[in-house]
């Protein structure tokens, strides 16, 4: 018999800013959730007002985790010091690997209008902290999107679906799951994860009745799911969540800024190393 997961807490978030200005609600990161092992942030960034988002993210530098960019709404260009360029639209991930360093900026492709998504950022274990910097990049048409008869609608990012619909990222370090899914009024969607996994929900749109207590996860809210190996939730009047799981990595966790790293040491080599060009 499954292990259906429940919910064991839930946030909102807080108020943030970050870059030049822009504005979010950070939900993972904060004074209340600092971390979800391997998950060390999650921003949720959602604004009509130009003011909000304009001044972007300029140049700055990343050392020892991953980045995951994914819009609902509006274009992000992102450019790095190695020359790679490109522009994230609506439906479309980027997974960049920072590695032992990148310095990058990510600029709204817009002056107007919506701009919506999430970033969230992976930890790396140890030994790959200081692996060479990489992306994996995907625009709408190449993010698998798995179609069910009840009308439900996966958008596959990583991992796989219990249905079989496999993501197109891939991550050996921590082996996530990551989708996007749209359910219907009335349907009721399953998804085996990890044991071992941290996993949580992030509700997009509605509300959502989760596990076989059916607790509800309003808008906006953010839910940390306890232990089992399946996620089971349904909706009266539909909804769109988020699903995000994977394996912790149980080691130690150093924060200064864009970098993290194990040690506080490290963290002091890695400013040393972006003051002085070595990224």
């Amino acid at each position: 018999m499954p292990e259906v997961r429940e919910i064991a807490a839930t946030t909102p978030g807080m108020p943030a800013s970050d870059g030049a200005g822009v504005r979010m609600t950070r939900i993972i990161g904060t004074p209340e959730l600092n971390l979800l092992d391997p998950f060390l942030l999650l921003d949720c960034f959602e604004s009509d007002r130009p003011q909000d988002y304009i001044g972007g993210f300029p140049s700055h530098p990343h050392r020892g985790f991953e980045t995951v960019t994914y819009l609902l709404a509006g274009r992000m260009r992102h450019k790095d010091n190695a020359g790679n360029e490109g522009v994230i639209e609506p439906g479309g991930v980027q997974w960049m690997t920072a590695g032992r360093g990148i310095v990058h900026s990510e600029m709204p492709e817009q002056e107007d209008g919506l701009l919506r998504g999430f970033q969230l950022w992976v930890n790396l274990p140890a030994r790959a902290k200081m692996t060479a910097p990489g992306y994996q990049e995907y625009p709408p048409s190449g993010v698998p999107l798995e179609e069910r008869e009840d009308g439900t609608r996966v958008r596959v990012i990583a991992g796989a679906t219990s249905e079989g619909t496999r993501g197109v990222v891939r991550n050996d370090w921590v082996k996530p799951t990551y989708l996007d899914v749209e359910l219907p009024a009335g349907a009721e969607f399953e998804q085996q994860v990890g044991t071992d996994d941290n996993a949580f929900l992030f509700v997009i749109e509605g509300e959502l009745a989760v596990g076989d207590g059916r607790e509800p996860l309003q808008h906006r809210m953010l839910g940390i799911l306890g232990a089992g190996d399946t996620v089971r939730v349904g909706s009266v009047g539909g909804a769109r969540f988020l699903l995000v799981s994977a394996q912790p990595l149980r080691e130690p966790v150093a924060r200064g800024g864009p970098f993290v790293m194990n040690t506080r040491e490290e963290v002091l080599q890695a400013f040393d190393d972006y003051q002085h060009n070595r990224f």
